[in-house]
């Protein structure tokens, strides 16, 4: 009985002081932690110096360099046998310091082919009616002066080398090339490139239509990765002079710009197109009624050629139906520039809920994209209507012909805004799917916040659907997968499970993180708009990237590029004590805050006072450099009922629950 007594009393005077002090936490604290700051703020992760190719400020070096592809392409289409044939010019300048004594071209319709490597980069079976022959090549020369002469070559899955009698000289020498080939276009298995039926005849979207240079630069020599689907692109930039030879009641929506509209468009087509350059409105330029009127293309008899030229570019694509309604309108760009924004579609995807608004969102999504980042290089943007479903090229986009509303607008925002990444800023999505799709990804959630006073923001938690939560905790479950992937995984590694959450997601949602909780938007986009002007129409690698961010902003961020980029770390602050200074709380309250697990961010502190007033405190990430936990102090005039961490919730914190210490 004795013992019983003194223990009870005990525990009500532990209690009693417990409660006088207003310090009794709801949640019993965890102070378990793994994280260690010496793995997370250990030296920086560049593995090279800057150089005179790549500076260690991110931008080109003195002497950087990159070689030029020049194209001249000159194609039949033909609607019968649902075939392409062409004669392909390519003039390239070796800007290297190396000789060449080969070249690699890039033969991306090989990946239809029953025996591509492609068909057997992921889990799923090869489907044996969805293929085509690929490439057929009848001839491949070079040209010395005047004379036209062949050169040896082997094809190998999706790359053609070319071996040539004598090396291309260094530092800008130039060979011309010429190619004659045709191929079968794919169906609707084409993904990016296909053809199908409407309503009102075949639509077909032709990309990856020639064989193109393969890169070669500074950091892998050739690169020559073939295409397996997920990994997109990484081309020179260049000229290219092409025509399209079609069925006269067909219209060719071409990336570049038309050269010869007398011959292909009816007077009033050239008309209307004049009227729509003045116009902020939308202008149709061929009507539904028109579709199927004779009246509407200049003859129907025979083949037309159309001709387009497009200046400065990695790469060009075109539409091509009788069944397009035709739509377009002025894009007013800094400095008083204008462009050209038009959309293409079947009558099917018409209407002001749908297709209708194509041009407008094109429209306003380069103004935005030109006056936040760099303005819009080319004469004309085209939104193309098909089954592709997503797909972008320098100055024409293919997207889906059944979108609507929201959408539509997130889809061509996305789509149009990859003329910036990786269009203009020339990444190697092969190599680097984040550069592309995750930057892209990071300024369309901000398109989308201006886009009619945010009419379908906000574009929050992924690549097209609107916000349905907070993206920060939708990102939990990702990094805390064992089997996730990193960001900096190779495109074609990257199971499908993962590539938008991680490609997409991850990548943007780090980079908003970045800009609104540990840079600043000011210092940010400073430094991001920097990045983009260095490396326009240039190619940069990863480092360039982070180098180029570090420097226009003035941090080390190499904790952050480490945790984030190159790890999936987990982020977990935990509030494990607070106690009012001298047990008094006019005179503050000390409050124990833990970080728990490997990543680390700047973290907001509150403490809610009994009176309905709030105190803040930021805590920088020098906090966490050399210890797992911190007492800091708040200023305070009365009790406090709760502590909170992150209490905006702005963070991927792992566990929240943690984050308050409610007082009693």
């Amino acid at each position: 009985m004795k013992f019983k007594f003194i223990t009870a009393l005990f525990l009500f005077l532990l209690v009693s002081k417990i409660n006088a002090q207003n310090l009794v936490s709801s949640i019993k604290p965890d102070t378990a932690s793994s994280y260690n700051p010496s793995a997370l703020f250990s030296p920086n992760i560049y593995t090279q110096k800057g150089g005179l190719f790549h500076s260690a400020n991110g931008s080109p070096g003195a002497k950087y360099w990159q070689n030029r592809a020049d194209y001249q392409l000159n194609a039949v289409l033909d609607t019968v046998t649902n075939s392409l044939t062409a004669t392909e010019w390519i003039s390239y300048t070796n800007n290297s310091p190396d000789a060449l004594q080969f070249l690699w071209l890039q033969l991306d319709q090989n990946t239809y082919k029953k025996d591509a490597r492609s068909n057997y980069a992921t889990a799923n079976s090869p489907n044996p009616l969805q293929h085509t022959n690929g490439y057929q090549i009848a001839s491949v020369s070079i040209s010395e002066g005047t004379n036209i002469k062949p050169v040896e070559y082997i094809i190998t899955d999706t790359r053609m080398q070319i071996r040539l009698p004598k090396a291309v000289a260094a530092n800008g020498a130039v060979i011309k090339i010429q190619i004659k080939y045709s191929y079968s276009i794919p169906g609707n298995f084409g993904n990016r490139t296909d053809y199908f039926g409407t309503k009102n005849g075949k639509i077909y979207e032709i990309a990856e239509w020639y064989p193109r240079m393969c890169v070669y630069d500074d950091s892998h020599g050739w690169d020559t990765l073939p295409f397996l689907g997920p990994g997109e692109f990484y081309l020179e930039y260049g000229d290219i002079d092409y025509t399209i030879s079609a069925p006269a009641e067909m219209i060719i929506a071409g990336a570049g710009e038309l050269q010869n509209p007398k011959e292909v468009l009816t007077p009033t087509q050239i008309a209307r197109l004049e009227q729509a350059r003045k116009s902020d409105k939308t202008i149709m330029i061929r009507t539904a009624e028109e579709v199927n009127n004779p009246a509407s293309r200049p003859t129907n008899k025979g083949n037309l050629t159309w001709h387009f030229k497009m200046l400065n570019t990695r790469d060009v694509a075109f539409g091509a139906s009788k069944a397009y309604i035709w739509d377009a309108a002025r894009v007013n760009l800094p400095d008083g520039k204008n462009c050209l924004a038009m959309s293409v579609y079947p009558v099917e995807s018409a209407g002001d809920g749908a297709w209708g608004r194509a041009t407008e969102y094109l429209k306003k999504s380069i103004e935005y994209f030109s006056a936040k980042w760099y303005v819009y290089p080319y004469p004309v943007a085209i939104n193309e209507a098909g089954i592709a479903g997503g797909m972008e090229y320098p100055g024409i986009v293919f997207d889906g012909m059944d979108d609507k509303g929201g959408e539509l607008y997130w889809v061509t925002a996305h789509e149009i805004g990859h003329n910036w990444f990786p269009m203009i800023v020339g990444s190697n999505e092969r190599r680097y799917g984040w550069m592309d799709e995750g930057l892209n990804t990071f300024i369309d959630i901000y398109a989308a916040d201006e886009f009619n006073k945010g009419e379908y923001a906000p574009k929050r938690d992924g690549e097209y659907a609107p916000g349905k939560g907070n993206p920060v905790e939708e990102i939990v479950p990702i990094i805390a997968d064992p089997d996730a992937p990193l960001i900096m995984t190779a495109a074609d590694a990257m199971p499908e499970k993962y590539r938008h959450p991680i490609t997409y997601f991850k990548t943007a949602l780090g980079l908003i993180l970045l800009r609104e909780q540990i840079l600043g938007a000011d210092r940010f986009d400073y430094a991001f708009k920097n990045y983009t002007q260095n490396w326009a129409f240039k190619h940069p690698q990863p480092d360039d990237f982070f180098r180029s961010m570090e420097n226009g902003a003035g941090e080390d961020l190499g904790w952050f590029w480490k945790g984030w980029f190159y790890k999936n770390w987990t982020f977990d602050v935990s509030i494990t004590n607070a106690t009012y200074v001298d047990n008094d709380p006019k005179k503050g309250i000390s409050i124990t805050v833990l970080n728990k697990a490997p990543m680390v961010f700047p973290v907001t502190i509150e403490a809610i006072l009994k009176d309905g007033s709030k105190q803040r405190l930021k805590l920088p990430i020098e906090t966490w450099q050399q210890q797992k936990s911190i007492i800091i102090t708040i200023p305070t005039t009365g009790e406090v009922i709760s502590i909170n961490a992150d209490p905006d919730a702005v963070l991927p914190d792992a566990n929240r629950k943690n984050n308050v210490f409610v007082l009693k």
